[in-house]
């Protein structure tokens, strides 16, 4: 319990944005309603804020009350949370909101928090009715103002998940009376399986945080003369008949919080890589779109340009629907999202604020800001480096196909591959990591990739003029697949005037499935809604890609003819117009000068080139590098990789070792096909190494760690992986790649419960899976105790005792040593030495001298003391003795008249020495 009082008294207030009596103290009161806590400070009115658990069938729902000021009665507004979060995220807003006059209700959803009950992603038949039972509760608070009893004057808002529980709420009860819906979903189903193509990294990211354990907590229980709260957590409450919570059996194991349902839905789909219909209907049906004539109330529609998860086109479905239901809509872009970058929260809570005063507390005076507002970047901030925003608004929302213009686009039909399991594939946005990336694509920054051989590009002539894209382009293609269905990734790219620097906006990719591809199809591509300026002389280049990060795309490889059926048709939304800016171009000017610079160094174009043909000489060998180069961009003389060869044979186990910025990665990278070298050749079993090329499915990598499902126990994520791979599954070898892991009785237990040892094993049991021929291990140890270690060590023994190889690239010396069979050293991009670990270690002036029994302590000062010996240690090998002037024969004859029991002497020098001495001056 906490009181503060005020050091000032607050001012008289009236209005719905504010009532307060001069005066009034902060207190603090326990008592039968639940706990209170009252904070004042100078001008704002002290908040008030209970805590209690609302009992709902089937889950005990964690809410949080919040009011300030007087008696007199105020509307309401429910805020909902975002997904994997709880209502003590919104805690701030709710504050902010209560201080200017509301009462506040926010909650943990069913699954979150403190909250029991399971996540049905906004299932109308629980969290939904969850809210109408808080507008229940609501009706019957004193302060609450009233259109009608048991109706309460209401608003709901929320980010993500709490934004679709808004819109869900208007639809299915009546007594919702305005909304703030932020960038959120209107169809989950279309947003996670746009164009029945699966968005997998972020279904993933979605079922792996409701997978998460349960909390295993009860939730405070309810105030005297309160009705009881719902279960606890690991009692998997079920709806109960009557409205009671009674304890229902538990939830599946592997299924964490979810409903059975979802799990289902979910894993089903990873499998196969393509949604089914149930999994749609599943979705849609807990979605907005399902109720979009019911909601016809006020809304005020956020949504973020950084957003790979919920686009901006899911936002203008919600738009035409609740306007086409006779409501007043504004809609707001803001700059961040999903993935990162500047969400404007103090721009966008004071514009909800406000249009909560206009259509809750009826002031018509309330600026409620324009129909449209975009963000626009103008700038880097040279203090911070954030980038500067600018407001372009509009007096009616534009929509997403506003103010065409055509750009006709050249380039000859073109032959592009979904490699075996679409790897390596096209980088786009990378969902959550990508930092607001795609708010800085005006500024010329951009991440994204595309690889050769894998996409299909049409480009327009030069822009005679600035344009600036707002919304969706459109194109009408030709697509042929040589397997059925086809899946591509549409995306318009800015190309620079040099040719070579060019900038994905936001970072989106549209995806489209083709079916029946077989015989020619011709698709109209709807690609994302952004909003770009292009400048002049820059091009607009079409991509279609077959692969992208973000998507699962057929695992079978395929071959794919693209032709343009059509021009490239761009909105330009001239009546939204920029705000005026703030500070002279030059200033924002400069920074954008800088980062347009670090792009050109970033990014290059990519040649294609013809594969050679196999050599069937070379059939056998595992690995053969010749005269492999790779300069740094746009560098001439500096070189990341030069002049590399070498050979691996078969039964090795290879340790590729250097310093830091030896070069280690950048080969292995061009190894596995992920980037392309300058010069040489890479030829695995005989074949030139090429992105996609057909025998890197004989290559098995473990290079940053796996992520798992860790509600599925070790096997059940190996024969998931597998399957998603769309590979037989005799021919997965699963038995024997667990068997070199040695993870035992530890498969059948949630991937949650593994140390990070055992997670390192079942990782590279995963890339064991099929018993690649090759195996490339970077950095296998890390983060691993000395037992762990010895254990990773046994492991890579193991597999290439089979007659395959092993290449590992690590920094323990001493492991490498125990380990591995061969070396090949690095430093600055170039070879130093290859050849077996003994070769390597060579000469040296230390001698192992191995013994038929353990040597005495007082034997061994003697043999320190010889004259001529330098040192001599004990170690598990026997001993260690340096020479320092004496000869091998001098001292061999001592050790004898000091009856010591000889059994083998042998020059010693450890690998730690020999790699110091090879790099030098680089250690």
């Amino acid at each position: 319990m906490e009181i503060r009082l005020p050091r000032s008294l607050g001012r008289l207030r009236t209005g719905p944005r504010g009532r307060w009596l001069a005066g009034v103290a902060a207190f603090a009161v326990l008592a039968g309603a639940g706990t209170w806590t009252a904070v004042a400070d100078d001008g704002p009115p002290a908040v008030h804020r209970e805590d209690r658990v609302l009992d709902m069938p089937g889950a005990g729902i964690d809410t949080s009350y919040f009011t300030a000021g007087g008696d007199g009665r105020r509307p309401a507004v429910l805020i909902g949370h975002g997904f994997g979060g709880t209502k003590e995220d919104v805690r701030a807003q709710a504050e902010k909101l209560a201080q200017d006059g509301y009462a506040v209700l926010t909650w943990s959803a069913r699954g979150f928090g403190q909250s029991t009950g399971r996540i049905g992603l906004n299932d109308p038949d629980r969290e939904v009715k969850d809210v109408s039972r808080l507008i229940d509760w609501l009706a019957r608070r004193p302060e609450v103002q009233l259109d009608k009893d048991g109706d309460p004057r209401v608003g709901m808002t929320g980010s993500s998940y709490g934004g679709a529980i808004s819109l869900l709420g208007a639809g299915y009860d009546r007594r919702v009376d305005a909304i703030a819906p932020r960038i959120t979903y209107w169809n989950l189903a279309e947003a996670l399986f746009p164009d029945d193509v699966f968005k997998k990294l972020w279904a993933g990211i979605f079922f792996s945080t409701g997978s998460a354990p349960d909390p295993g907590r009860r939730v405070a229980p309810p105030p005297a003369g309160e009705a009881p709260a719902g279960e606890t957590a690991e009692q998997g409450a079920a709806d109960a008949p009557g409205g009671r919570t009674t304890a229902g059996p538990a939830n599946p194991a592997g299924c964490g919080r979810f409903e059975p349902r979802l799990c289902a839905m979910y894993e089903r789909v990873a499998v196969a890589g393509k949604p089914d219909a149930e999994a749609r209907a599943l979705l849609e049906e807990r979605s907005p779109a399902a109720v979009a004539d019911r909601i016809a109330v006020p809304a005020l529609i956020v949504q973020g340009q950084s957003d790979s998860l919920f686009t901006l086109s899911q936002a203008d479905a919600m738009a035409r629907a609740v306007s086409g239901n006779g409501a007043p809509v504004a809609v707001d872009w803001t700059a961040g999202g999903h993935d990162g970058g500047d969400r404007e929260t103090d721009r966008v809570e004071a514009r909800i604020t406000a249009w909560f005063d206009r259509y809750l507390g009826q002031d018509k005076g309330a600026d409620t800001g324009p129909a449209f507002r975009v963000s626009r970047t103008g700038g880097v901030d040279s203090t911070d480096g954030q980038a500067l925003l600018r407001g372009a608004t509009a007096d009616r929302y534009p929509g997403l196909a506003s103010g065409p213009r055509t750009f006709p686009l050249t380039g000859p039909e073109q032959r592009i591959a979904n490699p075996a399991g679409a790897n390596p594939p096209a980088i786009s946005a990378v969902p959550g990591l990508s930092g607001g990336a795609g708010s800085l694509s005006s500024l010329g920054v951009g991440l994204s990739l595309d690889f050769p051989g894998q996409f299909a590009g049409f480009t327009s002539a030069p822009l005679d003029r600035a344009t600036r894209i707002t919304g969706s382009p459109q194109v009408t293609v030709e697509v042929t697949s040589d397997r059925g269905d086809a899946v591509l990734f549409g995306k318009v790219y800015d190309v620079g005037p040099d040719g070579r620097q060019q900038v994905l906006p936001a970072q989106l990719v549209a995806p489209v499935r083709v079916e029946d591809a077989t015989k020619p199809q011709k698709v109209t591509l709807t690609l994302p809604a952004v909003d770009h300026q292009v400048d002049a002389g820059h091009r607009l280049r079409l991509v279609l890609s077959a692969t992208d990060l973000g998507y699962a795309s057929p695992a079978e490889p395929a071959s794919y003819t693209v032709s343009l059926a059509g021009a490239l048709t761009v909105p330009t939304a001239p009546a939204v117009r920029t705000q005026a800016a703030g500070l002279p171009w030059w200033v924002w000017a400069l920074p954008t000068a800088g980062a347009l610079v670090a792009a050109a160094l970033l990014f290059t174009a990519r040649r294609r080139a013809v594969a050679p043909a196999p050599d069937p000489e070379r059939a056998g060998v595992p690995l053969e590098i010749t005269g492999l180069t790779k300069r740094y961009a746009n560098s001439a003389d500096r070189y990341a990789v030069r002049d590399l060869s070498f050979r691996v044979e078969k039964g090795q186990v290879l340790g590729l070792l250097g310093p830091n910025g030896a070069g280690k990665t950048t080969t292995l990278r061009m190894l596995m096909g992920l980037i392309r070298p300058d010069d040489g050749e890479i030829r695995v079993f005989g074949h030139a190494i090429r992105p996609g090329a057909p025998v890197l499915s004989r290559v098995g990598a473990f290079v940053e760690g796996a992520g798992f499902l860790p509600h599925l126990s070790g096997r059940e994520n190996l024969e998931l992986y597998w399957r998603a791979t769309g590979r037989p599954v005799a021919d997965a070898h699963i038995e024997e790649a667990l068997e070199i892991a040695g993870l035992g009785d530890a498969l059948a237990r949630a991937v949650r419960t593994y140390s990070q040892g055992m997670r390192q094993r079942l990782a590279i049991a995963q890339a064991m899976l099929g018993l690649p021929d090759l195996l490339i291990l970077d950095e296998p140890t890390n983060g691993l105790d000395p037992p762990q270690i010895r254990e990773m060590r046994d492991v890579m023994i193991r597999y290439a005792a089979g007659g395959r190889t092993v290449i590992v690239s690590s920094h323990l010396l001493s492991e490498v040593e125990q380990s591995c069979t061969h070396l090949v050293v690095m430093d600055r991009g170039r070879l130093v030495q290859a050849g077996p670990v003994a070769e390597i270690t060579g000469e040296s002036d230390t001698l192992l001298v191995t013994t038929a029994g353990e040597v005495p302590e007082p034997v061994i000062e003697k043999i320190a003391a010889l004259p001529g010996i330098g040192s001599a240690v004990r170690t598990d090998e026997g001993l260690l003795v340096r020479l320092d002037g004496a000869s091998a024969t001098a001292m061999i004859t001592e050790l004898v008249r000091l009856d010591v029991p000889l059994t083998g002497v042998g020059p010693h020098r450890r690998l730690e020495d020999a790699f110091l001495t090879l790099i030098g001056g680089s250690a």
